[in-house]
């Protein structure tokens, strides 16, 4: 089967996808073939295929309609869309009350990206951190954080893909090693980033929970290690596990008293 053959199955499943959103109540296997302008048993086989996956769905009167697997593909959109709305004000207080820079990053294939930054911070250096930009995985704290909710094949697939690439003398690169600090990071809720991607900043992260009590996203609190020092880690963490269990809470997860990646 060549690649010009699967690109046509691909355009005419879509086209027939796109048809049947029309028509929320269902529609007949003639008129999706009329609309599409495609013959019965090609419309047929696109169908039974997308049938069989749980995109689509069949009546009691043998009309087809759009099944509810994209109900998950939607919610994992929206979930996407909402949360840096819901999680904002909480992001802006938290880098008020620490006087440094707060982020919000979730996963894009195999590296992070940050879709909300907020710098209420006092101080002359700036982070080189923007909103839309990637970050790697293995060496910033909202990465591992994020790893850390991964299997341990999904973690060696993406060093597979990524690598581990030094960015400072403190960066993981031992596969071994950094598969110890995601363990240390599901015990305990939280990574830090000791300058392990950008020189003299030091950063704090804690996951964003949905629901499911999946994590979806993670915050980080950034800042030079001048002002984020080793030993005002632990009230950071404090702060940080507080607030992100709040927003975790507004996206529906239930807890008790603590974060759990």
């Amino acid at each position: 089967m060549n690649d010009s053959y699967n690109v046509q199955v691909l355009e005419r499943t879509v086209k027939v996808l796109e048809v049947m959103a029309k028509y929320p109540y269902g529609m007949a296997l003639t008129d999706i073939s009329r609309d599409v302008n495609l013959n019965k048993s090609t419309v047929f086989r696109i169908l039974a295929t997308l049938q069989y996956y749980g995109y689509i769905m069949q009546d009691n009167d043998g009309k087809y309609k759009l099944g509810y697997k994209f109900l998950e593909l939607s919610s994992a959109v929206m979930e996407r869309l909402d949360i840096r709305k819901i999680a904002h004000p909480y992001l802006d207080e938290l880098s008020r009350i620490t006087g440094e820079v707060v982020h919000l990053v979730i996963l894009d294939g195999y590296e992070g990206v940050y879709i909300d930054k907020v710098d209420n911070s006092s101080g002359t250096i700036r982070m080189y951190s923007q909103v839309g930009k990637h970050i790697p995985l293995h060496c910033t704290g909202v990465g591992k954080v994020l790893l850390a909710a991964m299997s341990v094949e999904e973690v060696e697939k993406v060093i597979g893909l990524k690598g581990l690439p030094k960015r400072t003398e403190n960066t993981i690169t031992d596969a071994g090693k950094l598969f110890e600090e995601l363990q240390k990071i599901k015990e305990q809720g939280y990574a830090i980033d000791d300058i392990e991607n950008e020189e003299g900043i030091r950063c704090v992260a804690a996951p964003i929970l949905n629901y499911h009590g999946e994590t979806i996203a993670a915050v980080s609190i950034s800042g030079p290690t001048l002002r984020v020092t080793r030993e005002r880690v632990p009230e950071l963490v404090h702060l940080l596990k507080d607030y992100t269990l709040d927003i975790s809470r507004e996206l529906g997860y239930k807890a008790n008293d603590e974060n759990i990646i």
